[in-house]
């Protein structure tokens, strides 16, 4: 099983007829799914699929086996499939994902649970697996847009109340969708259709040519109470921005802190959905109730030592804790810090390395503002002022909304003053409860960027030659399964048909290979599946190499982001495919770009293989700026090999400008060669048949 089917875990496959269960084993083999068979089917099964087999109807069988797995894929005519699957129905926050392939592998169906459940991006991912066609039948993702439903799954965000079925509608219909964003990601925004319905923010004062919403989505870490009998359907995502820091005696109880936290969040009109984590000094570790309550809740427990503690600047510091712990504050600076992402040393040395970057990052840091405040001056301020595109949260001096907008705020808290610069959002606040042992102090803060808890992928790709059907379908598959795909602009214009509605796409100049590199490491480290292309393999002069270097130099541990390698046909074998069979005997590849390695090197390699009778490859060979490269490569070759040593130029191989020609070694320089061309160098025993360049290997004596 990939990396690509862990997601949909688990998975079960369910076949009747033997053509069916033939055709679904490849999923089976590369999801990992579970195949289940009559008895009748038994000898169409190899030894490599986790097959089962049922003797009950498939009606009952599919009754037992409805609630064990989060996707079902059947071969098997759709309305059958819905006859089988209707009893069962309850609704899409729980039922499993439900695709349909045809016997004839020529369509996947999103039948069911296409946005909750996955069946969309699943139906995607088989369909590239299948080389069939995606039928996905979901208004959202026929207009280009991400479900409203799913929109914050990628950044780890928590739904909240709101009535998300009229909402949706509303989107399919194309009408007006307001949108108020206080925190969390807004890459999603940067990446929607030009004719997206959305409008962001409130209308300036007196705009009367604002359009008019036909809904609201609230993207903030308030818990807000929508009124049933209004006109203006809401929704309301929750990105997880909350850091609760917990102080406590020993031996407090998991019921004190839960209460003690539900306290305070029903208070402060704080959303559950919102917590990011717990932070807490590092003596309370093995807190028995502590650890307990974030088993419970599924979230990540974060402890400093008292000396980092101690160095925080805090409202309500106590000298008694000061004396008992070494700080005098617990809650609230550890709060603090939770929020700021201070998480060990490793960061530390992180930080470090990354000031050698300062310049660029500085330059990149003001693109980003530019961006950020184009983006600010078509908002009004609603209750916190901020910047949307770094998240940070500073104090709003007044309100200076209309009236009319604050009866739109929909019961916002009033109670907060502000977020200080140590973006402390509630001070600490302390609770006992009767009948319970210990007692807890409570602070809540507010981070410049939402935790995910999700762990992030990076998945380089060859993409082949250029035309979709010389890629691997498991290449195909992890570019339609990215959250997020980044690479050079034409190799992702070559891949477009596999892009889908939603994903993050950005493509960068082809200079810019270290900074497309280490944006796919900034945004695995935040948590998403980040697809990085390359044209032919990624491992032969691609990415590949340069994303492995970028982290080994953070200090990556080898595990987290996960990384898998797709390889893809690299040019030299396309362009010896297109004219023959060069490369039958010892050949190597050379690139003649001296953008990253020094001249000298390459012409003593140069130099090496032309002597020693290697048939070569040579990448890179000019460009506009740099042109005299090729011509010293043809002067040292010419000195080891006869002048009609036979020469194939293959440029933008197996795509729509395709150009061959074959020529000889001392006529290499009259031919037009660019950085889209590949130069096959033949050995002295190479020769030209037909128009075909032919290496032998010796078979014949």
């Amino acid at each position: 099983m990939n990396l690509i089917g862990q997601e949909f875990q688990p998975i079960a496959a369910i076949a009747t007829t033997p053509t069916a269960t033939k055709l679904l084993q490849p999923i089976c083999q590369t999801m990992g799914a579970t195949l289940w068979i009559p008895e009748s089917c038994q000898q169409a099964i190899n030894s490599t699929v986790n097959a089962e087999i049922y003797t009950d109807s498939l009606k009952n069988h599919l009754a037992n086996i409805w609630q064990n797995y989060s996707a079902i894929v059947f071969c098997l005519a759709s309305g059958a499939v819905v006859r089988l699957i209707s009893p069962l129905l309850k609704d899409k926050y729980c039922d499993p994902a439900v695709v349909v392939v045809d016997e004839a592998g020529q369509f996947v169906i999103s039948l069911c649970s296409g946005h909750q459940g996955g069946a969309d991006k699943l139906t995607n991912v088989l369909a590239r697996l299948l080389n069939a066609i995606p039928v996905i039948t979901g208004a959202s993702h026929n207009l280009g847009l991400p479900g409203i439903d799913i929109l914050g799954k990628p950044f780890g965000w928590q739904q909240g109340e709101g009535d998300w079925n009229r909402v949706s509608g509303i989107v399919a219909r194309g009408e007006t969708v307001q949108v108020i964003q206080e925190v969390g990601s807004t890459l999603w925004q940067e990446h929607l259709p030009q004719n997206h319905p959305f409008y962001f923010g409130f209308p300036e004062i007196g705009d009367r040519s604002a359009p008019t919403p036909k809904a609201r989505i609230w993207i903030s870490f308030t818990k807000r109470q929508f009124s049933p009998d209004s006109d203006l359907p809401k929704v309301q995502w929750h990105p997880r921005v909350l850091w609760i820091g917990v102080g406590c005696e020993r031996g407090t109880s998991k019921k004190l802190i839960a209460t003690a936290i539900q306290q305070v969040f029903q208070t402060n009109h704080l959303a559950k959905g919102a917590i990011a984590g717990i932070a807490t000094i590092d003596l309370k570790a093995d807190e028995i109730g502590l650890v307990e309550f974030c088993q419970e809740q599924n979230l990540p427990l974060q402890t400093f030592p008292s000396e980092l503690l101690s160095c925080v600047e805090v409202p309500t510091p106590s000298k008694i804790v000061a004396q008992e712990v070494g700080t005098p504050s617990v809650a609230e600076a550890a709060a603090i810090l939770g929020a700021r992402e201070v998480k060990s040393q490793k960061s530390k040395v992180r930080r470090k390395k990354e000031e050698r970057r300062s310049k660029k990052e500085e330059v990149r840091s003001k693109k980003e503002e530019v961006r950020s405040k184009k983006w600010m001056r078509n908002q009004t301020p609603t209750n916190y002022k901020y910047c949307v595109d770094d998240g940070i949260l500073n104090l709003k001096e007044k309100d200076n909304l209309n009236l009319e907008s604050k009866e739109n705020t929909d019961n916002l808290s009033s109670t907060f003053q502000g977020i200080n610069e140590s973006n402390l959002l509630v001070s600490k606040q302390i609770f006992r409860l009767e009948g319970e042992p210990g007692a807890a102090t409570i602070a809540v803060a507010v981070s410049k960027k939402e935790y995910t808890g999700r762990t992030g992928k990076l998945l380089l790709i060859g993409t082949g030659p250029g035309k979709l059907e010389q890629m691997t379908p498991a290449a195909q598959m992890a570019v339609s399964y990215a959250d997020v795909v980044i690479g050079y602009s034409l190799y992702i214009d070559l891949i477009q048909p596999l892009l889908n509605p939603g994903q993050i796409i950005e493509k960068l100049p082809i200079t810019q290979e270290k900074e497309r590199a280490e944006r796919a490491i900034e945004l695995a480290n935040f948590g998403l599946n980040v697809a990085v292309v390359s044209s032919g393999d990624c491992g032969i002069y691609g990415m590949a190499g340069l994303v492995l270097e970028q982290l080994r130099a953070t200090g990556w541990d080898g595990k987290i982001p996960i990384v898998e390698v797709f390889p893809g046909v690299s040019a030299l074998q396309s362009a010896a495919a297109r004219v023959g069979a060069p490369l039958m005997h010892d050949f190597c590849a050379i690139s003649l770009s001296d953008l990253l390695t020094p001249w000298e090197v390459i012409e003593k390699r140069l130099n090496a293989v032309a002597m020693a009778d290697f048939v070569v490859a040579l990448y890179n060979p000019k460009s506009q700026k740099r042109t005299e490269q090729l011509v010293k490569a043809v002067k040292i070759f010419l000195e080891y090999r006869k002048p009609e040593t036979p020469v194939a130029i293959v440029r933008s191989v197996y795509r729509e400008n395709e150009e061959i020609t074959l020529t000889s070694l001392d006529k290499l320089l009259e031919f037009s060669i660019d950085m889209l061309t590949v130069i096959l160098i033949g050995n002295e025993s190479t020769g030209i048949y037909n128009n075909w360049m032919i290496t032998p290997r010796g078979y014949l004596g």
